[in-house]
């Protein structure tokens, strides 16, 4: 399948009640056009690595009672999984897109990466864009804007992935719905692009911590 732009039904998906139901809505709706952007980016960023490059579509298998708040799909250097591996996600929540680089609290090299990131600091605070977002937790939608962040509060970012268990570091861009629903599909593709060549610093950096 061809990704042909993100609509308001998309969206609209994290409205509907009912774990059955949103599922159901979210297979036939999101879950396509993240299986084409996985299909697309997956050999792009096997390219920019110099790693071979697997997707893996969000199943939400675990879940029994409450219906998911946001979907994605993650691209990494296994076809087994990707919880535990330094990846990217495209996936939305009702009020946006997001496009990220993640570490997530499953990483065994978590704690090696958040002092790799703290080294390496002043070159993190230059390469990454100000309009570019940090989160320390990918199950909420809210994120900090580089620009609003100093020297100071990256460090401490960086220290509390080191020392504690949930910590996560994700970086990237946050789209609002307004804005993706008036981009063109090629336009969202070109985004997507540019914002992982732009992560690829960090992805680079995570694969030295492993080392």
């Amino acid at each position: 399948m061809k990704f042909t732009g993100f609509k308001n039904e998309d969206f609209n998906v994290f409205n509907i009640d009912g774990l059955d139901e949103r599922m159901e809505a979210l297979k036939l709706t999101i879950r396509p056009k993240l299986e084409a952007l996985g299909q697309h980016f997956a050999p792009t960023l096997s390219t920019l690595t110099g790693e071979e490059m697997f997707f893996h579509v969000a199943k939400h298998a675990r879940r029994t009672i409450n219906p998911p708040k946001d979907t994605w799909v993650a691209i990494g250097n296994s076809n087994r999984g990707y919880k535990m591996l330094p990846h990217f996600q495209i996936g939305l929540w009702e009020t946006h897109v997001f496009i990220w680089f993640a570490v997530i609290y499953e990483s065994p090299i978590k704690e090696a990466f958040g002092e790799k990131l703290k080294l390496d600091i002043n070159y993190i605070e230059e390469i990454i864009p100000e309009h570019f977002v940090w989160s320390g937790d990918h199950t909420k939608p809210g994120a900090i804007e580089h620009e609003k962040m100093n020297i100071g509060e990256l460090s401490e970012m960086f220290e509390r992935v080191m020392g504690v268990k949930k910590a996560e570091i994700l970086c990237g861009l946050h789209l609002g719905k307004e804005k993706v629903l008036n981009m063109k599909a090629e336009d969202v593709i070109s985004t997507i692009d540019d914002t992982f060549r732009k992560l690829l610093p960090l992805y680079q950096l995570a694969q030295q911590s492993s080392k």
